[in-house]
């Protein structure tokens, strides 16, 4: 198995391992509460995958009042954006005035991922089209790998 298939196999595991973990803004604790970002931070910083780094604090609802694009900053800091996402990388929804809300990659034919979602109360794995809200056109997915494309 090629190095990177192994890593982007260790950033689907490491996420399946907080499923059922309750939504909460901030937090990053697995069993106890994650939101969106965080799990992901947590996914990739814990597997060892990028340097530890933290983009707290921020307010529950700042992608609805707010134009920086914070949370997509702390995505293409770090990856570079696809055309098809692999498991393993990223794949990010617009809310409000920016993208907000993401999750890992477990398939990409169908899409499905690990994302901590609000409305749902917890951490849990879905294909992207099951779900009316992230299915709306108006969310504009965009993904984003660590992997340049090209390399497995």
């Amino acid at each position: 198995m090629h190095p990177y298939d192994m890593q982007r196999a260790a950033a689907v595991a490491e996420a399946r391992k907080w499923i059922g973990t309750p939504y909460h803004s901030c937090a990053d604790v697995r069993g106890a509460g994650v939101d969106c970002g965080m799990l992901i931070v947590r996914v990739f910083v814990d597997t060892g995958l990028i340097p530890a780094f933290d983009p707290r604090p921020y307010t529950e609802d700042w992608h609805l009042h707010r134009s920086e694009e914070r949370y997509l900053g702390f995505v293409t800091d770090r990856c570079t954006e696809v055309k098809r996402p692999r498991s393993g990388d990223i794949v990010v929804f617009r809310y409000g005035r920016c993208y907000s809300h993401g999750g890992i990659v477990t398939s990409s034919d169908p899409l499905s991922m690990v994302h901590a979602f609000q409305p749902a109360g917890l951490v849990y794995e879905e294909m992207v089209a099951h779900n009316a809200e992230l299915a709306k056109p108006t969310r504009r997915p965009r993904a984003f790998s660590l992997w340049r494309e090209g390399e497995r």
